[in-house]
């Protein structure tokens, strides 16, 4: 019997400042599974105009390239390169972050034992550039839905979903931003079994200069534009101051 392999599709858009981490984060997690699969990673280089297609060959990945300009496209033009060939088990993550050691065999634990599909979560990398308030409403707000084993939230950054799956249900949408919830929303509705795992977080850009409209930096600069100091009166409020094989 062939060994399986895994497709991993990470969309970027001028990342040549992050992708870097991103890979070696991926190239670590596929040493970790090798007994037991081999994973094939992906950059979708879409519409950039800085490094980061070379800085993909460099490591010796894939790379496609898209002018779409929208994440939900690339994403799925990386899954259907994909899935053109033999990969079983689809996973996606982002550029800005970086995935931990066991994030793929975490998907890989999930899809022995029958999942469809695998929801996991994020962490701030670095959230020293956000004012404390900001950090500390945010992981409030976060821990609120990721109790126990039923968390809520979905994460291009952090996904994974079985081919026969992700085919059934029409892959991911066009969408500009909340391709990923749209995709994890089908595959309940479906009745798909979509396993939420909050045992392996990735860890996340903390910037706010958003790369999709609507997405984690937004919600992130929105968190912080609520920190808001109000000045006293007749105060000027301005005074005093991110296919080749890995084995």
């Amino acid at each position: 019997m062939s060994t399986p392999l895994i497709g991993v599709v990470v969309p970027a858009h001028d990342e040549e400042e992050l992708l870097a981490d991103c890979l070696a984060g991926l190239r670590d997690a596929a040493r970790a599974v090798a007994d037991r699969a081999r994973v094939c990673v992906v950059v979708v280089a879409d519409d950039c105009s800085d490094g980061t297609e070379a800085l993909a060959r460099r490591h010796r990945v894939g790379d496609l390239r898209v002018a779409a300009h929208n994440v939900g496209r690339a994403r799925a033009a990386g899954a259907e390169l994909l899935l053109s060939g033999p990969a079983t088990w689809l996973a996606t993550t982002d550029a800005d972050s970086v995935v931990p050691p066991d994030w793929l065999a975490g998907q890989l634990d999930a899809r022995d034992a029958g999942a469809d599909a695998w929801v996991g979560t994020v962490e701030l990398a670095d959230g020293s550039g956000l004012p404390a308030p900001v950090r500390a409403r945010h992981r409030a707000a976060y821990a609120d839905r990721a109790a126990g084993d039923r968390h809520r939230h979905v994460h291009g950054a952090s996904l994974g979903v079985a081919a026969r799956a992700y085919r059934g249900v029409g892959g991911f949408p066009p969408l500009a931003s909340g391709e990923d919830v749209a995709l994890v929303r089908r595959l309940d509705e479906a009745g798909l079994r979509a396993v939420r795992d909050p045992a392996h977080p990735v860890a996340t850009s903390a910037r706010t200069a958003a790369r999709a409209p609507d997405g984690f930096a937004s919600h992130l600069l929105r968190l912080a534009e609520r920190h808001v100091i109000p000045a006293g009166p007749g105060t000027s409020p301005c005074e005093g101051g991110s296919a080749a094989r890995i084995s």
